[in-house]
């Protein structure tokens, strides 16, 4: 009996994971779900959080911003608008953009494109969750 199923992590940049895992813990529209061996075959679209991969009794977190999940066949396919690995987030970089989003944000309706607008709600909402993630991860890692 299969104790692990394979994890394939996709952006549109590139292949962010490909392992076997043990447990995928993901952020959805209904909550945080469990995905183990044997699920049940499942398509879901994820949202903005964090993601929980389990292997061999170690954790491994990912920040995600939205995307699709597949189950199917014991194969676990997630194609994220963006993801990033917990010790890959660079926090000066992440505080850098956080800062760049809320200065287009305080502007006037007038000064601003939608377009504008809405990409840096989205940088805004990244770098947040990066730093979040990175902050979770600080305080879990053993000085």
């Amino acid at each position: 009996m299969q104790s692990s199923m394979y994890l394939e992590v996709i952006t549109p940049e590139k292949t962010i994971l490909k392992e076997d895992v043990d447990e995928v813990l993901v952020p959805t529209q209904q909550g945080q779900i469990g995905i183990l061996p044997h699920h049940t075959n499942l398509v879901t679209e994820l949202v903005h959080g964090e993601m929980i991969i389990k292997t061999k009794g170690k954790e491994h977190i990912l920040a995600v911003t939205g995307g699709f999940l597949e189950v199917k066949d014991g194969k676990v396919t997630i194609l994220a608008d963006y993801a990033v690995h917990a010790e890959d987030i660079d926090v000066e970089k992440a505080l850098s953009a956080q800062k760049r989003a809320e200065e287009v944000l305080k502007k006037k309706k007038e000064e601003i494109s939608e377009k504008d607008f809405v990409i840096a709600q989205g940088e805004l909402r990244r770098s947040l969750l990066e730093l979040h993630i990175a902050n979770r991860r600080r305080r879990k890692s053993p000085h």
